[in-house]
């Protein structure tokens, strides 16, 4: 540009004006979209004129059929393509007609996203998953999801392919490229304002003549209304007796009156009564009584109770804790069928709540009642074993139809009750002793070893500090295991209780069988404890010799007789001074 310098020349200026004017109208650039001229197409490649660059690039005819232009393009018209490179290694110019084609498409897509503006697309192809639509502006092909289709099920979407609807964007995927969009969206508004219109129609307290049946689920029942929309009728706004399910009362087709008693603006639903047209059977509550005997139909059977009817429409709940005196957890199949009819009386009557508490046990005797009657604690029963566990065993009482509670403890005053407890089996037969008896509680408790005299009575006429004369059975490095003559209960005499010397405390001095003399150094007739000492005894001995056999003034004149009192009154005075 040396010959071009001097600008001062109009020569030069006007130079200088056309070539900066070509080059503002050629911006050449990778990576954007530019406007070609097509000057020549071949069975395999189209031509195109681009200002500005050196060479002709050429565009793969196979790209134009596959975004439909191979039909349509003709030289001389132009067409967009994307400039991928000036010049590759080849010295060669690359564009893509079909990368600009979707870029200007996803342009436009990204548009209609953020401003949430429904497009214009049409079905193409069923692909797995859901659908391929093509964007009508652009061609660009978005992915529509099974589920995204339709508001409702299809079983066939013949009739949508290739027919141009709108569309919602619902996700973009700028990284990928990937458009995913929705019919469902579209169908669902449009519906959603029709729907919005009908209910503007009605209001709470209206009554709907000639509603038709048109499905049913475990919660209610549907109803159309004026062939426009769908109302629900719930499960407990059907009648005011107990229903199962609606199949019970209704047949599709059928014709009802309602009555509106909801309206939810947001959701655009209508709740509709049944019950509320006809006249309310609690009405006539004032005819019952609390404590009275009444008959009722069971309606209803479930794991906790069963539902009955006092009369058509006024229903009760009869609880399983009210079915039986003794028996818990029952299951209430076991006892009633649906249609029975049986005997109640009215525990509770809550106005309020509308609810009505009813028993079936209390029209029948408690049997704990007559078994304390006949059986009073103390007396004596036979029974049967009905079950047992690893502590207890469940005994049958007579002819009653109750079960006595008999504790491991309470089998034997002198086996170990675990060990005794295995003695017994289902359908031992026994005699047992009436120990205590709950009547609210629903509980009997009985005894076994009861009804034996008590070795423990050995001690009735004993008392702490007594001598007693044993014989040893065993010793072992704990002390000596011992039987009182007279008694059947053995006792430990524990190591540190054998003697007043550590030297003489040697259980193994025992070898059995021996007959010594020992003192009760603790008795507990609650706890059933005694506690027996050689040691004591010896102390006791030894106390007594003391204070027998010694003289008043022993010891007085010995010269340190009274050094161990001065060291005693020496240390309590320090402890007080400090």
């Amino acid at each position: 540009m040396e010959i071009y310098k001097d600008l001062k020349n109009p020569e030069n200026q006007e130079f200088e004006k056309l070539l900066n004017s070509q080059l503002s109208k050629n911006k050449i650039e990778e990576g954007k979209i530019i406007e070609g001229k097509i000057t020549k197409i071949t069975e395999k490649f189209v031509f195109v004129f681009i200002p500005g660059l050196k060479s002709e690039p050429i565009i793969d005819i196979n790209e134009l059929r596959v975004i439909g232009l191979k039909d349509k393009i003709k030289v001389n018209e132009n067409i967009p393509v994307l400039l991928e490179k000036i010049e590759d290694r080849n010295g060669e110019v690359i564009v893509s007609a079909l990368k600009a084609q979707k870029i200007k498409g996803w342009y436009k897509l990204e548009q209609a996203y953020e401003n949430n503006e429904s497009i214009l697309g049409k079905i193409t192809t069923k692909c797995k998953g859901g659908v391929i639509v093509e964007h009508t502006d652009t061609g660009s092909l978005m992915f529509c999801p099974g589920s995204q289709i339709s508001d409702k099920p299809l079983k066939n979407i013949d009739h949508l392919i290739g027919v141009e609807q709108k569309f919602a964007i619902i996700k973009l995927d700028k990284l990928r490229g990937n458009a995913c969009v929705s019919r469902r969206q579209i169908v669902s508004s449009n519906k959603r304002e029709d729907k919005a219109k009908i209910i503007e129609k009605f209001k709470v307290g209206d009554i709907i003549k000639d509603a038709v049946v048109k499905g049913y689920s475990s919660f209610g029942c549907f109803f159309e209304v004026n062939n426009e929309i769908d109302v629900l009728v719930h499960l407990q706004e059907i009648s005011y007796s107990r229903v199962n399910h609606p199949d019970e009362i209704f047949n599709i087709g059928e014709k009802h009156d309602l009555k509106v008693i909801s309206i939810d603006q947001q959701k655009l639903q209508i709740g509709c009564s049944i019950k509320q047209l006809l006249p309310d059977p609690f009405e006539h509550i004032s005819n019952y009584k609390v404590g009275e005997k009444y008959q009722v139909k069971v309606e209803k059977i479930t794991d906790y109770g069963c539902f009955c009817s006092l009369e058509p429409g006024l229903s009760t709940l009869l609880h399983s804790s009210e079915m039986s005196w003794n028996k818990r957890n029952i299951s209430p199949k076991k006892l009633f069928k649906i249609g029975d009819a049986i005997w109640c009386v009215i525990t509770e009557i809550d106005k309020e709540k509308r609810r009505i508490a009813i028993s079936h046990k209390l029209t029948i005797d408690n049997p704990y009642q007559l078994f304390m009657d006949a059986q009073p604690e103390g007396s004596t029963i036979a029974g049967v074993v009905t079950s047992l566990n690893e502590y207890a065993l469940y005994v049958k009482l007579g002819d009653y139809d109750i079960d006595g509670f008999l504790h491991a403890n309470d089998l034997s005053y002198l086996n170990n009750p675990e060990e005794e407890l295995k003695k017994f089996k289902k359908g031992d037969k026994l005699k047992v002793k009436v120990l205590e008896i709950k009547k609210d509680e629903q509980k009997v408790r009985v005894g076994l070893k009861q009804l034996e005299k008590d070795p423990f009575e050995f001690f009735n006429d004993k008392k702490v500090n007594d001598i007693i004369t044993v014989q040893v059975v065993s010793s072992d490095n704990k002390g000596l295991i011992v039987k009182p003559e007279g008694c059947e209960m053995e006792f430990l005499i524990k190591k540190s209780n054998i003697a007043v010397s550590s030297q003489d405390s040697r259980p193994s001095r025992f070898v059995g069988s021996e007959r010594i003399d020992c003192a009760i150094q603790d008795l507990s007739f609650d706890k059933r404890k005694v506690t027996l000492s050689i040691k004591l005894l010896e102390e006791l001995q030894n106390k007594e010799a003391v204070s027998k056999f010694s003289s008043p003034l022993s010891g007085k004149n010995l010269p340190f007789s009274s050094l161990s009192e001065k060291l005693v009154d020496k240390k309590n005075k320090e402890k007080d001074e400090e």
